[in-house]
């Protein structure tokens, strides 16, 4: 094994900033096993950073760090595409990440049909409710998707054709059976759940813990650099990328 196997390592071959689609054309490996071996790492164009990040043994716990979030939010998707995804790959040996989408969202009805009400309106929870199916089908590989619909122009239209170009074999049909069903439904309920047990309880999305915690202060500090947080909280020796510097600040909320 070539070391580094987070699948949204692709996503350091262009500017975090500014991308919103650049793939690699000729790579016909899935990004799960792009740095599997230095062949399939140099014809998918992300040798150097698979070296690079491949990180040391974790030797303590990692750092969970969670993001309570809604898909339209503007400073949740700024949060998600500058801090939170480049931070994972270059830590992702000291740290997890946990991704629940709902937020500032409303639930009514009762079991068997939910009916959610979301802060930006009907996209946004067909927004949500796809990236809550990507996130159980997928698993960790569902942040390359999330990823790419949040960093583009359009997080519904872009849904489709991310999924298309990282996770072919698995058809929109079927997450969008999810979407707009019972499984869904249950599924964003759970979320539901989770969001509204946090303590304290949210007053505005972002909203991040980190092993289970929240507080002004690591609320703060994640949004100035979650990279410095998750070193500085790690107990264990450090990954040669703590020395590397930190990402870009973060500071937009949406309110409930």
């Amino acid at each position: 094994m070539f070391g580094f196997k987070l699948s949204v390592l692709l996503f350091v071959v262009c500017s975090l900033s500014t991308c919103s689609g650049m793939f690699v054309k000729n790579c016909k490996y899935p990004p799960s096993q792009w740095c599997d071996s230095k062949h399939i790492a140099a014809e998918c164009g992300v040798l150097e950073q698979c070296m690079k990040f491949n990180l040391t043994k974790t030797n303590a716990d990692k750092v969970t760090v969670s993001l309570y979030y809604e898909s339209l939010c503007p400073g949740c998707r700024e949060f998600l595409v500058l801090q939170l995804v480049p931070t994972l790959i270059m830590l992702q040996d000291i740290m997890t990440i946990e991704l629940v989408p709902y937020g500032n969202a409303q639930e009514s009805g009762s079991e068997g049909k939910y009916i959610y009400t979301c802060q930006h309106g009907e996209n946004e929870c067909l927004g949500n409710m796809i990236e809550t199916c990507l996130l159980n089908t997928l698993g960790l590989d569902a942040f390359a998707v999330i990823f790419c619909m949040e960093s583009g122009v359009d997080v519904l239209k872009d849904a489709q054709p991310c999924l298309g170009v990282y996770f072919p074999n698995t058809t929109w049909d079927s997450v969008m059976k999810c979407a707009t069903g019972d499984e869904g439904n249950k599924l964003m309920h759970q979320n539901a759940l989770k969001t509204n047990a946090l303590k304290p309880p949210h007053e505005y999305v972002p909203w991040i813990t980190i092993n289970g915690e929240h507080t002004e202060d690591l609320q703060n500090k994640a949004m100035t650099s979650l990279f410095s947080l998750v070193c500085s909280l790690y107990k264990g020796d450090k990954p040669p990328a703590c020395g590397q510097g930190s990402v870009k600040e973060t500071s937009s909320y949406c309110m409930k």
